[in-house]
């Protein structure tokens, strides 16, 4: 379905991605079943993103109070491995012609990100807790339906183990950092629906990614040190260490995109890095004007009324 939920996520704040897509063996034995057969029988990628919007507003509109997930029903999103023989720009365009002309290793092997839904929501919710908004918090979501969740987060880690989180989400915006993961060369998918872009997906190897992400801390370390970037870099350097070696990262632009695309933002991040580290200020604050002209915008939404 690519409808006007979809599309507009039913006027939602705009809602970004970056996830995580291991193979089955990554997953604990009792969890691999799971995901081969949820994976099978869910239909399109957009259905999966209607259903899991349609859960998350049917969450917030129960009776009892509850906005947490139960877990009785977790969504996989499913993509084909990256092909290790091939180019990325030829294994994206064999694997949307259908041609059969990548690697056996693509055509046959299939990557899994599990929602977490969870795991995630009890994450958030301590987060909350714990920022600015923590008494707001408090009586918006009551500590007995805190306590009905951890139960529910203790259940899911008997059963999976001790899990990694695959999604990391942002809302009103993408964080710069996730951009330094991506080349505008990667395999990359706009979706369009009516007139509009209903969203981007960029895909890289999580080797490549890594790569990318140790050449942006290594040169920002040197450069700017004290740049609040080089910290949000080197925890996600941490978190991508967590996965599979054939694993692939995602970026999910969500509605955003029909706002930006299309962007370039992961070259302009890229440059604004270089640039620091050659000590060209001049060339660094013109990258990052180009980001903020792009992206300041969309963030300003979040205090509109």
């Amino acid at each position: 379905m690519t409808g006007n939920i979809y599309r507009g996520q039913a006027g939602l704040p705009f809602s970004s991605a970056l996830r995580i897509y291991e193979p089955l063996e990554a997953f604990p034995a009792q969890q691999q079943e799971t995901l081969r057969a949820a994976g099978a029988g869910q239909g399109s990628r957009a259905a999966v993103e209607n259903a899991e919007l349609m859960a998350s507003l049917g969450r917030i509109t129960r009776p009892d109070g509850d906005p947490f997930p139960t877990g009785r029903t977790d969504l996989v999103r499913v993509v084909p491995a990256l092909a290790k023989q091939a180019s990325a720009g030829a294994a994206h365009d064999a694997a949307e012609s259908g041609s059969g002309t990548a690697t056996a290793d693509q055509a046959d092997r299939l990557l899994y990100c599990p929602s977490q839904l969870v795991l995630r929501a009890g994450l958030a919710a301590n987060a909350l807790m714990e920022g600015i908004h923590g008494p707001l918090a408090q009586l918006l979501i009551p500590e007995e339906q805190r306590d009905k969740h951890q139960e529910r987060i203790d259940e899911v880690r008997a059963h999976d183990g001790v899990s990694r989180v695959h999604t990391r989400a942002s809302t009103w915006g993408i964080p710069f950092s996730w951009f330094c993961l991506f080349q505008e060369s990667d395999p990359t998918d706009v979706v369009e629906s009516e007139g509009h872009i209903v969203t981007v997906r960029i895909r890289a190897g999580i080797g490549k990614a890594l790569e990318r992400v140790s050449y942006a801390v290594a040169h920002l370390a040197m450069a700017a040190p004290d740049l609040d970037m080089l910290e949000d870099l080197t925890q996600l350097t941490e978190w991508l260490e967590l996965f599979h070696p054939d694993s692939v990262v995602e970026l999910d632009y969500g509605a955003v995109a029909d706002k930006v695309y299309p962007d370039d933002s992961p070259l302009d991040v890229r440059l604004g890095i270089e640039c620091l580290a050659e000590g060209d200020m001049t060339g660094a604050a013109a990258a990052y004007r180009r980001l903020a002209s792009r992206w300041v915008p969309i963030r300003q939404l979040a205090r509109a009324s």
